[in-house]
C-alpha cells in the first residue's frame, strides 16, 4: 500500500539529491540559451537572500538553478584555433596514445598558431583530437610544431560528436610525418605516464599488456579495434575503462591490508587517511577519469559519514559526489562514462540492495552469487538504454554473464595495484601470471560471447524515448519507496 508520508520522509533524508536536480536543470538551459552574466549574478544574490531570510523552497530552487546556469555558461569555452585554415600550430599532447591501426588517436591542446596573413604567432587554449600518422610517434607531455588544419567532427553518429563538444575539443587535426616540422622533447613525466611506465616492467605479453595498463591505468594506447569491438559485443567494455568497478577493488585491497588499524584508539582514523589517500593515488594513476573521480569521492563522503558517527544515506551521499563534479565541470554532465557510472550506482542503491535483501539465504556462498547476478543485472538494465542511445546496440547475454568476468578482471587489477605500490622484482612471476592466466579466462569468455546467437542486438533509441524510459524508472523508485514495509504496517495495526 503507497503512504505519501513514506515517500517523504525517505526524501527528507536526501536534501542533496532534491538540490541536484535544479542545479542539472540549469546546466542543461544553458546550453541552448544565453544570460548576461549580471543577471546571473543579481539573480544568485536574491534568491539567495530571500531564501535565508524567508527560508523560502522556492528560492532555494531558483538559487540553485541559477547556480548551475551561471557555472556551465563560465565554463563554456570559445574557439581560440581558426577552423578550416592550412597553418602552424603549437601542440602539446597531454593524453596517452591510442593505437587504432591505421592511425594513433591522442588529445593535445593547441597553445599557440601561426597567422599566415600577418605572420605572427597568437595565444591559444583549445583542446583538439590528434590523428596521428603511424610514421609519427607521439609520447605524453611532448611538444611538437606541425603544419594542418583544424576540422569538425565527422563521421559517426550525432551523439558521438556533440559528447566530443561537450568535452571541450574544439575539432580534430591529422598529423603527418612530413609536416613536422619542430619537436621538443618530454621535460617533466605526469604521475599517470610514471604508473604506465611501471606497469610496462612487468614484461607481459600484448595481449595481457594492453588490458592491464588499460584496466589499471587507464592506457588504451594497445587495445586493438578488434579487442575493442569484442568487449563491446560481449558487454564488458567498462572494464576496459577505470571506472567505480576498479577503484571499489583497490578500496577491498586497502581494506584487506589495512583494516587491523580499526582495532586501535583512534585507528579508524588512520585506515580512513589510508584508504582515501590510496584511492585517490589510484584515481591519479589512471589520469583521473570521470567515473573513478565519482567512484573516489563517494567512498571517501561515506566513509567519513560513517567514522563521524553520522547518519547518511548513500544515495544523498552520491548526489553530493554529483553536485561536487559538476560544480567542479559542468561538462561531465554531457560526459558518457560520467552519466553510465552515476546510473549504474544509482541503480543499484534504490533497486540492487533492496532486490538482495529479498533474496537473501542462510548460506552466505549462496548470497554471494545471488548477490553478484542481482548487481550485474540491475547495472546491465539501468545503462542499456543510455547505451542503446549512444552506440547503437545493446548486450544481452553480457547482462547475465557480467558477475563471470568480474573475478578474473579483479585479480588483473589487484595484480597491477600491488605491483605499482612495491615494484619488488621476487613477484613479477606470480603477479606476472595471475595477469596471464585472467586474461586468459577473460578471452575465453568473451570469445563464447561472441559467438552466440543474439549476443548483441543493433538498436539505436532516439532521445524522447530513452528519456522517458529514466522517467518512468523515476517514477518507479518514487512508487516503491511510498510503499510501507509489512513489517511497520503490522506493528501499526498491532498498536
Amino acid at each position: 500500500m503507497m503512504n505519501l508520508s513514506r515517500l517523504s520522509e525517505r526524501l527528507e533524508r536526501m536534501p542533496m539529491m532534491k538540490a541536484l536536480v535544479p542545479f542539472v536543470l540549469g546546466i542543461l538551459l544553458a546550453e541552448h540559451y544565453a544570460l548576461p552574466g549580471w543577471f546571473v549574478v543579481m539573480t544568485v544574490l536574491l534568491a539567495g537572500g530571500i531564501a535565508v531570510l524567508f527560508r523560502s523552497a522556492g528560492a532555494m530552487v531558483v538559487l540553485l538553478l541559477s547556480i548551475g546556469f551561471g557555472q556551465a555558461q563560465l565554463q563554456q569555452r570559445h574557439r581560440t584555433v581558426p577552423q578550416e585554415v592550412w597553418t602552424e600550430f603549437d601542440l602539446c599532447i597531454e593524453g596517452i596514445p591510442s593505437d587504432r591501426g591505421r592511425y594513433t588517436t591522442v588529445e593535445a591542446v593547441a597553445t599557440a598558431w601561426h597567422d599566415p596573413v600577418s605572420d605572427e604567432w597568437f595565444a591559444a587554449d583549445d583542446r583538439l583530437m590528434l590523428y596521428v600518422d603511424t610514421l609519427v610517434e607521439v609520447q605524453h607531455g611532448e611538444r611538437i610544431v606541425c603544419s594542418g588544419r583544424v576540422r569538425d567532427f565527422r563521421g559517426g553518429a550525432e551523439s558521438y560528436r556533440r559528447l566530443m563538444c561537450r568535452r571541450g575539443f574544439a575539432g580534430t587535426f591529422w598529423v603527418a610525418e612530413r609536416h613536422v616540422s619542430e619537436r621538443n622533447p618530454v621535460f617533466r613525466r605526469t604521475f599517470h605516464a610514471r604508473a604506465v611506465e611501471r606497469l610496462a616492467r612487468l614484461g607481459l605479453s600484448g595481449q595481457a599488456d594492453a588490458l592491464a595498463r588499460a584496466m589499471v591505468a587507464g592506457d588504451k594506447r594497445r587495445l586493438a579495434s578488434d579487442l575493442r569491438n569484442r568487449y563491446a559485443v560481449s558487454g564488458f567494455s567498462h572494464l576496459l575503462a577505470v571506472s567505480g568497478l576498479h577503484t571499489g577493488i583497490v578500496f577491498g585491497l586497502v581494506y584487506l591490508l589495512f583494516g587491523w588499524l580499526v582495532l586501535f584508539r583512534r585507528g579508524h582514523l588512520y585506515y580512513y587517511a589510508v584508504s582515501a589517500a590510496a584511492v585517490w593515488l589510484f584515481v591519479a594513476a589512471a589520469g583521473f577519469p570521470p567515473s573513478a573521480v565519482r567512484a573516489a569521492l563517494l567512498c571517501t563522503l561515506v566513509q567519513g559519514a560513517l567514522f563521524a558517527g553520522k547518519e547518511h544515506d548513500a544515495l544523498n551521499s552520491l548526489a553530493v559526489a554529483a553536485f561536487v563534479m559538476l560544480l567542479w565541470r559542468s561538462a561531465w554532465l554531457g560526459d558518457i562514462s560520467f552519466q553510465l557510472s552515476f546510473l549504474a550506482v544509482a541503480f543499484l542503491l534504490a533497486w540492487g540492495m533492496p532486490m538482495q535483501r529479498r533474496f537473501r539465504t542462510r548460506w552466505r556462498w549462496l548470497n554471494a552469487a545471488i548477490g553478484a547476478v542481482v548487481v550485474s543485472v540491475v547495472a546491465g538494465v539501468a545503462t542499456a538504454p543510455l547505451v542503446s542511445h549512444t552506440f547503437g546496440m545493446i548486450p544481452l547475454v553480457g547482462i547475465l554473464l557480467n558477475p563471470i568476468a568480474l573475478l578474473p578482471a579483479t585479480v588483473i587489477v589487484l595484480c597491477g595495484t600491488v605491483w605499482m605500490l612495491v615494484p619488488f622484482s621476487f613477484l613479477v612471476p606470480f603477479l606476472r601470471g595471475g595477469i596471464e592466466y585472467s586474461v586468459w579466462v577473460l578471452e575465453a569468455v568473451t570469445r563464447g560471447i561472441e559467438r552466440m546467437p543474439g549476443a548483441c542486438i543493433e538498436y539505436r533509441l532516439d532521445a524522447p524515448t530513452t528519456v522517458g524510459i529514466y522517467l518512468l524508472f523515476a517514477v518507479a523508485t518514487l512508487a516503491m519507496w511510498s510503499v510501507e514495509p509489512r513489517e511497520r504496517k503490522s506493528a501499526r495495526l498491532r498498536r
